[in-house]
């Protein structure tokens, strides 16, 4: 799957990735391969990105939008930090 995590700053994060779990507003949930289409709006929370590749990372967010569709995913996101 390819992602891409946009604020109105900058571009934050785009790549390959095996999976990823986000805050949903009705609560968190996860993206894998091959999902079916969605669109949702996102909650403040923590972002979770395991990369294709080994490695995960964390993206703390205060609510936006995501967007899966043949398995590439963009998500339009608040005021966002990088968390290690």
């Amino acid at each position: 799957m390819y992602i891409e995590i946009i604020t109105p700053d900058e571009k934050l994060f785009k790549g390959e990735i095996e999976l990823l779990q986000v805050p949903g507003i009705l609560g968190s949930f996860e993206i894998l391969n091959n999902h079916a289409p969605i669109i949702s709006t996102l909650d403040a929370g923590k972002i979770k990105i395991t990369k294709s590749r080994g490695g995960t990372e964390f993206f703390e967010i205060n609510g936006g939008v995501i967007e899966v569709k043949n398995n590439n995913i963009i998500i339009l996101a608040e005021k966002v930090s990088y968390n290690e």
